[in-house]
C-alpha cells in the first residue's frame, strides 16, 4: 500500500481506501455485521487505513452503525474516519441543513460510529445556497474546536462545481470529495486546478463509475440494485461498450481492469485517495492491488514524506 497526505490535513491516509454505501442497503446486497467485519479486517490486512461513510447511507446511520460495531473492538487510531452530513434517513430520506439538525446529525453519527470524533466531516451534496450559511459553518467551527471534528470537508454534488470548491479555504476546509473516474474526466477542467492551488486534499468517489468499469458487465445487463436500476437502457450501453473498447486499448494485458481503472485515477497529480465499495474480501483485495500498478507514483505530490 502507498500512502498520500490529505491536502493540508495531518493525516496519512491510504492511497485506496474503503466507501460504505453499500453497507446501507443500496447496491443489491444486505450487509451483516459478521460481512462487513470480514472486509475491514482484510482492509487493514492489506494496509488500508481510511473509511468513508455518511448519515444517509441506509436508515437509521445504518452504515455508520456497521462501522462503529467493528470500530469498538479495533484501535481507533489505526483508521482515518470521514463522514458527512447534511440529510436525514429515518422512516423517510430528506435534506437536513439547519444548525440544529447538523448539531445533531454529528451526535448521531459519532453515537452510531462509537467515536468522539471525526477525522473528516464533509458537507454532502448540499446546493450553493445552504452552502452560503455562515450559521453553520461557524457551528462547524465550534465543533473542531471543540474536538469533535479533527477537519473539514466538501462532497460536491457536482463534479464542476467550482463555486464551493474555490471557497473551501474560506471555510477552513481542507479536503473535496468529487465523482472522477475514467468515464467522468470533468473535475480536470476545472476543480482539480483549485484544489491544487489551495492544496486540498482529493477523495475521488465512483472510481469504478458504479461498476461499470470493474470490467464485469456486457450490454444488456440488468441491474436489479436501487441505485442502478434506474440508468436507462440506452445509457447502460453506451458506457458499457466504451468500456469494452478501454479494455482493449488501454489496459494492459494480464492486469485486472478495476485495479488498473483505480490506478489511472490515482495517476491524477490533485488525487490523493479513491474511495471505491466493495461487496466482498476479494473485491477488497483487487481494489488494493491498484496501489502497486505502475501508473501510482512514490513522488507523487501529495505522498507521505517520513
Amino acid at each position: 500500500m502507498k500512502y498520500r497526505r490529505l491536502g493540508k490535513t495531518d493525516l496519512r491516509v491510504s492511497v485506496v481506501g474503503i466507501g460504505t454505501w453499500q453497507f446501507g442497503g443500496d447496491w443489491g446486497k444486505d450487509f451483516t455485521q459478521s460481512e462487513v467485519d470480514d472486509i475491514l479486517n482484510h482492509a487493514k490486512e492489506v494496509g488500508i487505513n481510511l473509511i468513508d461513510t455518511a448519515e444517509c447511507y441506509g436508515p437509521h446511520h445504518m452504515s455508520e452503525k456497521f462501522i462503529g460495531d467493528y470500530l469498538s473492538r479495533q484501535s481507533r487510531q489505526d483508521w482515518v474516519i470521514a463522514s458527512k452530513f447534511g440529510h436525514h434517513w429515518e422512516d423517510q430520506w430528506e435534506n437536513a441543513w439547519s444548525v440544529d439538525e447538523v448539531r445533531r446529525q454529528l451526535d448521531d453519527s459519532l453515537k452510531a460510529l462509537q467515536t468522539d470524533y471525526l477525522d473528516l466531516y464533509q458537507f454532502h451534496s448540499g446546493s450553493d445556497d445552504v452552502f452560503d450559511n455562515d450559521d453553520l459553518w461557524t457551528l462547524l467551527d465550534k465543533q473542531v474546536q471543540a474536538g469533535k471534528i479533527r477537519n473539514l470537508g466538501i462532497s460536491i454534488g457536482s463534479n464542476d462545481n467550482l463555486y464551493q470548491t474555490a471557497k473551501a479555504i474560506e471555510i477552513n476546509a481542507k479536503a473535496i470529495q468529487v465523482v472522477y473516474n475514467r468515464l467522468d474526466q470533468k473535475p480536470e477542467e476545472q476543480v482539480f486546478t483549485s484544489c491544487l492551488e489551495q492544496d486540498l486534499g482529493v477523495l475521488a468517489r465512483v472510481p469504478l463509475a458504479s461498476g461499470y468499469l470493474s470490467g464485469k458487465y456486457k450490454p444488456g445487463v440488468v441491474f436489479d440494485d436501487r441505485v442502478r436500476q434506474g440508468h436507462q437502457r440506452d445509457e447502460i450501453d453506451a458506457k458499457l461498450r466504451l468500456v469494452h473498447e478501454i479494455a482493449q486499448t488501454e489496459v494492459p494485458e494480464g492486469v485486472d481492469m478495476a485495479s488498473w481503472a483505480l490506478a489511472w485515477c490515482l495517476k491524477h497529480p490533485a488525487v490523493s485517495c479513491v474511495i471505491p465499495g466493495c461487496k466482498s474480501v476479494e473485491q477488497v483485495e483487487a481494489n488494493a492491488r491498484a496501489a502497486s500498478l505502475d501508473l501510482v507514483q512514490d513522488d507523487h505530490p501529495g505522498a507521505w514524506k517520513n
